[in-house]
C-alpha cells in the first residue's frame, strides 16, 4: 500500500478499495490550473461551498502520484461520488492548503 508523505503535502483517498496518493507537485498544479482556471479562484469556490464534483475530480486527477492501470478519469469521479464527499474532503483540504501555503 502506498502511504502519503505529509512533508511533501501529499494526501490519500480511497477509491473503490484502492488507496490513491495525491501529490500537489508544481507540474500537477499547473495542469490543473490550465484546465480549471486560476487556483486561487478554485480555493475561493471551495471555501464558499461552490466547488463542483467535476472540479474536485479534475484536481485529484492531475495530482495523482501514480495512475493505476485501468483507472480512467471517469472512474475516479464515480469513485469519489461513491466514497462520499465527507470521506474525500480531508484530502481536498490538504491540497487546497498546499495551494495556499506552498511547501
Amino acid at each position: 500500500m502506498t502511504i502519503p508523505n505529509p512533508a511533501r503535502g501529499e494526501a490519500a483517498i480511497r477509491v473503490r478499495g484502492q488507496v490513491l496518493v495525491l501529490r500537489p507537485s508544481f507540474s500537477a498544479l499547473v495542469a490543473a490550473e490550465a484546465e480549471l482556471g486560476p487556483l486561487f479562484a478554485l480555493v475561493e469556490r471551495a471555501a464558499g461551498g461552490a466547488l463542483s464534483l467535476n472540479e474536485m475530480a479534475a484536481l485529484f486527477w492531475h495530482c495523482l502520484a501514480e495512475r493505476p492501470d485501468g483507472l480512467t478519469r471517469e472512474a475516479l469521479g464515480e469513485g469519489l461520488a461513491e466514497a462520499g464527499l465527507a470521506n474525500v474532503t480531508p484530502a481536498l483540504r490538504t491540497l487546497l492548503q498546499q495551494i495556499l501555503q506552498g511547501r
